[in-house]
């Protein structure tokens, strides 16, 4: 461990590294992780700064890419996720590009599960093919079909487990087995289950996403994201393109971020408790046709994700009849509960996919990835569960 790094013992428990990790105390013997606004930082000699400049001597040389607020955070969540580094940035989505930016070139090929995020398939499609780097795209759970993808300038595999909105549960153990078969890297956005409810890089993934706008926040305060990896893959090529680009996460996000992290355990659980019995009640329902939740036994991969994951999280969909003017009612006729498009907020959110967060997509790619006109998401929040029950009850009623 560097000359920056406080005590941290890797027996803690998630918990603990939650609320411990990371803080360096100052001489100011301060108890709450300090937040330091600045752009640069002084050195007592112009060798000194030739050092740390040099990579000779570790140091802060430019906010940019180094900040003490940021690292500390880098430093929690690398050791909640078991990685040997992290890089913190300014979104989930320049988490992803950076990690895009880091691990391939032109030439290169990708295969993603077609159930992920609205924006990441416009990123792979529109930005990195100008740059010409190919995507495919594949079911998320049919592992033949992602070892058909697989060509031989294939550089990295991208999955979200579970995906959005539809809660496809993908087996991480076996796409990274069959992703290093191949000389591949597996990359996998946790942001739906946090490193508290499911850790890809014990599974075997090299990689894992993070957008900390989420469940690592919290309560919808701040945007930023990470990357958690090993030394040379996160450490080295991914935090080169921070470096250089600059999709720098902020300091005071950053320290919202490390508050959010000290309650993450306890507000996954009462997530997941909240969305499992709000599943179970949806599912009552004579509107509702059907519900996608990992919790439910009715879900396809309920046996994968009992073994995967500690607990089901806090999103779930639901189809009604009617299509669009259908889903639009239910959503309409809540009164207590958010609509946007946001998720991982203490408060419940409730949103149309076909039209928000997937909304960019063709009428083929949406067909794709399963997002239907009448499909309705909720990211259950922390309010009684009984008072979300009664709020989507009046749009299913009628």
């Amino acid at each position: 461990m560097d000359d920056f790094d406080p005590y941290f013992d890797p027996a803690w428990g998630s918990a603990t590294q939650a609320i411990r990790t990371g803080h360096a105390r100052t001489h100011e013997r301060e108890h709450s992780e300090p937040i330091y606004p600045t752009s640069s930082y002084v050195f007592a000699s112009a060798a000194e700064a030739a050092a740390t400049f040099g990579g000779e001597r570790q140091g802060n040389i430019y906010s940019r890419f180094t900040n003490p607020t940021v690292r500390t955070f880098e430093q929690r969540l690398a050791a909640l996720e078991g990685g040997e580094s992290c890089v913190a940035t300014a979104s989930g989505m320049a988490a992803i590009l950076a990690t895009c930016m880091g691990v391939l070139q032109a030439g290169d090929h990708l295969v993603s599960s077609a159930s992920i995020f609205g924006s990441t398939v416009v990123l792979f499609n529109k930005y990195l093919g100008r740059f010409g780097i190919d995507t495919s795209y594949v079911p998320l759970t049919d592992l033949e079909a992602w070892e058909r993808a697989i060509q031989p300038n294939t550089k990295l595999l991208f999955i979200e487990t579970p995906s959005n909105p539809l809660t496809d549960t993908g087996d991480i153990r076996a796409l990274a087995e069959l992703a290093h078969r191949k000389g591949c890297l597996l990359a996998v956005d946790n942001c739906f289950c946090t490193p508290i409810l499911q850790q890809p890089l014990a599974l075997g993934a090299d990689i894992v996403i993070h957008s900390a706008t989420k469940y690592l926040d919290g309560q919808g305060r701040c945007m930023g994201g990470a990357v958690v990896g090993d030394a040379k893959t996160v450490g080295e090529d991914v935090f080169g393109v921070l470096r250089t680009a600059g999709p720098t996460l902020s300091p005071f996000n950053a320290w919202v971020f490390l508050k959010g992290l000290e309650t993450l355990k306890i507000r996954m659980a009462a997530h997941s408790a909240n969305a499992t019995a709000l599943a179970s009640w949806l599912e009552q329902q004579s509107g509702v046709e059907r519900v996608y939740y990992p919790g439910l036994s009715s879900h396809p991969q309920y046996a994968l994700a009992q073994t995967q994951q500690s607990a089901p999280g806090g999103i779930l969909s639901f189809q009604v009849a009617g299509g669009r003017e259908g889903a639009w009612r239910v959503i309409d006729s809540t009164r207590m509960l958010s609509i946007t498009a946001n998720l991982g907020d203490a408060k419940t959110t409730i949103t149309h996919p076909a039209t928000t967060t997937h909304g960019r997509l063709s009428d083929q790619e949406r067909d794709a990835a399963g997002i239907t006109q009448g499909l309705v998401r909720v990211a259950v929040g922390l309010e009684d569960v009984v008072d979300i029950q009664n709020d989507l009850a009046r749009g299913l009623a009628g």
